[in-house]
């Protein structure tokens, strides 16, 4: 399913030739028809916004959102299980997912990662691809209203999975995930303290920069690479 290919691309650092594919991605999107037209309305701001907003405000948007907010990382086991141990047998479950489905992760980002996983998920049949999505659906409703009350563009892309997978807000999981506090960007010195908490062994090499959405808009059977050449 292309869409959720286009979704991973919606969630990836921005750059240069994403900002070129907005117009396909648009497009996959209104063609497959998974999401209906009121999810591609909730979509229209961020797709908007990637197409024409200077990229270095869109760089720093992402990473205020996603890399210096831990309750709104995109690295799903870390709404679960945190720094703990728990953590590394479900990331070589979810290797060994992937390795059996025969998709290689050569990326700088960890299996967790939400872009990645979705990009993952393309290559399975829908139904299959939505019972693998439902296991995080609880992070998906957490990160979706998180997102919400930012009034974030990014809100669209988590609602539209929710949707997907009929995730609910009212389980036990959801409650309690919603009911964790929130941190703050801005909050530097709370935020030096939440990280040093966090174990190297798991985090992504800092000097590998963030080219997921290049490595994506590689393998999708999308006509992106001629938008992206048009760019130059």
């Amino acid at each position: 399913m292309k869409t959720f290919k286009a979704l991973s691309l919606l969630l990836s650092y921005p750059e240069l030739d994403l900002q070129a594919a907005i117009p396909a991605i648009r497009a996959t999107l209104k063609d497959e028809g998974l999401l209906g037209p009121h999810r591609m309305g909730h979509l229209e701001p961020l797709l908007a916004s990637l197409a024409g907003d200077d990229i270095y405000d869109l760089q720093e948007r992402y990473v205020l959102l996603f890399d210096r907010s831990r309750s709104l990382s995109l690295n799903l086991f870390e709404h679960i299980h945190g720094e703990s141990r728990d953590r590394g047998g479900a990331m070589v479950d979810l290797l060994e997912t992937y390795r059996a489905g025969g998709f290689d992760l050569d990326g700088p980002e960890l299996p967790d990662h939400l872009p990645v996983l979705l990009e993952f998920l393309s290559t399975r049949a829908l139904e299959e691809a939505q019972g693998i999505l439902a296991d995080a659906g609880h992070i998906l409703v957490a990160l979706a209203e998180r997102l919400t009350r930012r009034q974030s563009v990014y809100a669209g892309v988590l609602e539209a999975l929710v949707a997907l997978v009929e995730a609910r807000a009212d389980t036990e999981e959801a409650t309690a995930l919603l009911a964790e506090p929130e941190d703050d960007p801005m909050d530097l010195a709370q935020l030096d303290k939440v990280w040093e908490e966090a174990q190297v062994s798991f985090a992504p090499d800092p000097n590998a920069g963030c080219p997921v959405s290049r490595d994506i808009l590689a393998r999708m059977d999308l006509p992106v690479r001629a938008a992206a050449t048009a760019a130059e």
